[in-house]
């Protein structure tokens, strides 16, 4: 497996779903910089388990051990190490999915891929599970970032049919950034909850699952990060994105609609704003060649239905190698985009400190 990311701020994820515990080393942080566990703490907890009907009922307090790399509150330079421990476990659940593979999962791929030698448990190292370890790694990062003037935020852009406001793509409050990267259910325009909810609740009366999409920002960086072509900064985020499971779709600025423009809409023409050089609009979502621009960076991330839904279906016996047909058991999340806000921010912070 490849669960390494990044050339000057490494990090290496491990562990599995029901394993003893899940972690992560960091590798590369700076000596003698200050972390607050609280802040830590506060991001582990809006992508914790159990907390909300969209979300699986599976409880786990998601509270980080720290084995080495921190003195008290200040990093010493060696590698930052952390566990999760997992304690709440139903393994029993997951007893025919090695023979019988979910639809929309890695099982099937895997059990090709590590000859069946692959942990099921609740998805083993391509359950969602994992991205805990991303939101204590990507916890460290935004904070040294922010010592920079680098703030991240997302927002549920989406979930089925109901749409969030988008970011104003020039000029995003400081205050509305803080406002998202603290929210358990983080929303632009906060009347959209309940309606988004109700599509959450439908899907899971219908024993079935829904999918959406998160829109991230980042204000104040400077203009001149990114390394082209192969490390440019879409490059290196879109990596550390799709290092998320169920994220199937990445654009930048306006993306896709870019294809049905005119180059004449879709160039972002420059302007000097209080002795700086900024653009009138940001239909590039902040990134020029590769390189950022000085303007907010934007970038929307599709998020699939989860997989393991309590409907009835077709799938094969790769022992008897025969179809067949599976009910998935276990705790399941009916949709994974609010809780998979605050991984996509953490990745974010990951790719951005990397690069700086």
């Amino acid at each position: 497996m490849s669960s390494t990311y990044g050339n000057k701020i490494k990090i290496s994820v491990f562990g599995e779903s029901h394993g003893g515990g899940i972690g992560v080393v960091i590798d590369g942080l700076p000596a003698g910089e200050t972390v607050s566990m609280d802040e830590i703490l506060m991001q582990m907890a809006r992508r914790a388990p159990g907390k909300d009907k969209t979300a699986t009922p599976r409880k786990e307090s998601d509270t980080p051990r720290v084995l080495s790399g921190m003195l008290g509150d200040t990093l010493t330079g060696a590698p930052l190490c952390a566990v999760i421990e997992n304690t709440n476990t139903r393994s029993g659940d997951y007893g025919n999915l090695l023979a019988c593979p979910r639809p929309g999962h890695s099982d099937y791929t895997a059990y090709v891929k590590y000859h069946a030698a692959n942990d099921i448990r609740g998805g083993g190292h391509f359950s969602g599970r994992i991205t805990a370890p991303l939101v204590f790694a990507g916890a460290v990062c935004r904070q040294l970032l922010a010592k920079k003037g680098i703030q991240i935020a997302a927002h549920i852009a989406q979930i089925g049919s109901v749409k969030d406001e988008r970011f104003d793509p020039v000029d995003i409050p400081a205050e509305l950034v803080d406002r998202l990267s603290r929210s358990s259910f983080a929303l632009i325009d906060t009347g959209k909850e309940a309606p988004m909810r109700d599509e959450v609740e439908a899907a899971r009366l219908d024993l079935d699952s829904i999918g959406g999409a998160i829109e991230c920002a980042v204000t104040g960086l400077p203009v001149g990060v990114g390394e082209p072509m192969f490390d440019g900064v879409e490059g290196v985020i879109a990596k550390a994105v799709f290092g998320v499971p169920a994220i199937k779709g990445i654009e930048f600025g306006s993306g896709f609609d870019l294809s049905a423009m005119r180059g004449s809409q879709a160039n972002d023409t420059f302007r000097y704003q209080e002795g700086k050089v900024v653009t009138t609009t940001n239909h590039c979502g902040g990134i020029l060649g590769g390189i950022t621009n000085g303007m907010p960076l934007i970038f929307r991330a599709a998020v699939k239905p989860t997989p393991s839904i309590a409907q009835e279906q077709q799938t094969v016996d790769l022992q008897k190698q025969e179809n067949a047909t599976l009910a998935i058991k276990g705790r399941h999340d009916p949709c994974i985009v609010p809780r998979a806000v605050p991984v996509i921010e953490a990745v974010t912070a990951i790719a951005l400190l990397d690069l700086l």
